[in-house]
Order: structure tokens, then C-alpha cells, then sequence
């Protein structure tokens, strides 16, 4: 089961501010929704926030250190390593992805064997970031490239890749 994380980053590293997101970018969003329906999503709690209800057709987790806390629609677990369990039990689901926030990118990066990473072209000031750092051991699948327009905002990126040598993070 690949554990995927999925994320849009300007080009300085910033993914949101005031847990929003900075852009409109719709073709990514099209993109978003088909790669992880039908599969289960983690999230932090403020990221649940944000979006403010379960997505559909997905298993929709959510991690927070609050041992009562209940969301209708959503599994809840107090940790990354919880919510990976949750998921891999829900055995129809093939992939797990890793939808935010910065702390819960942190936790994964160790543990994804893929990453669908939306470069978006533009310096924004934000108060989340995702590190974007040269990834040893990770290899691009596919690449491409959107203009702006009048559903997209900026210009963007897509990659995907992966993780080629899970042993090297493993030593």
C-alpha cells in the first residue's frame, strides 16, 4: 500500500496562510479529487478545519492529540502512525494520502513511497511551509505543466514521484 503525500507549494516553500490556501488553481483541484477519491486521505485537524467537512467518496481521517474529539464522517486517531493503521484496515483502499497540514507533511516524509507535488509558480507569504529540498533516493514519473488562465491562477507544475530506495531511509 503506497502512502502518498499530495501538496501545492509556491516556489518559497509556503502552502497556506490563516489555514487557507493562497491560490485558485483549478485544474489541480480536478486533479486532487481524482487521485484520492476512492482512497483514504490523513489530515491534521486544522487542515479538517479548513476544508470544514469529510470529502466524499474517500476515508476521510483525521489526527488529533484530543483524545474526545469526534467528526461525523471522519475516523480519528491521535497520531500519523494510528491513522496509517486505520487506513491499511480499510482493505479496499490501495493508497493512503497524506493531505496536510506542515506538521503531518513533517511526520510522513519519512514514511511516503510517493509524492504528488504541485509547484506553483509564485512567492506568496504564508505561515505554513512544506520543505522543498532535493530528495535523495526519489525519482519523477511524470511532469506537467499548466499556464495561467482564467481558472488557474498562476502558472504550475505537477510532478509525481518516487520513492526508488525505501531501504536507504529505513538504515
Amino acid at each position: 500500500m503506497d502512502i502518498s503525500i499530495i501538496v501545492a507549494v509556491a516556489e518559497n516553500g509556503v502552502i497556506s496562510k490563516d489555514n487557507q490556501l493562497l491560490w485558485r488553481l483549478s485544474e489541480d483541484l480536478k486533479l486532487f479529487k481524482k487521485r484520492t477519491t476512492n482512497h483514504a486521505i490523513i489530515m491534521g485537524r486544522k487542515t479538517y478545519d479548513s476544508i470544514g467537512k469529510p470529502l466524499p467518496n474517500r476515508l476521510n481521517i483525521v489526527i488529533s492529540r484530543s483524545k474526545d474529539l469526534e467528526i461525523e464522517g471522519c475516523l480519528v486517531a491521535d497520531s500519523l502512525e494510528k491513522a496509517i493503521e486505520l487506513a491499511q484496515n480499510d482493505s479496499d483502499k490501495e493508497e493512503i494520502f497524506i493531505i496536510g497540514g506542515e506538521k503531518i507533511y513533517t511526520l510522513a516524509e519519512s514514511l511516503a513511497t510517493k509524492l504528488y507535488l504541485t509547484k506553483v509558480q509564485v512567492n506568496l507569504e504564508g505561515d505554513a511551509f512544506f520543505k522543498l529540498k532535493p530528495y535523495e533516493n526519489w525519482t519523477t514519473v511524470s511532469s506537467e505543466h499548466y499556464k495561467k488562465d482564467e481558472r488557474n491562477e498562476y502558472d504550475f507544475e505537477v510532478l509525481e514521484v518516487i520513492r526508488t530506495n525505501m531501504e536507504a531511509i529505513r538504515n
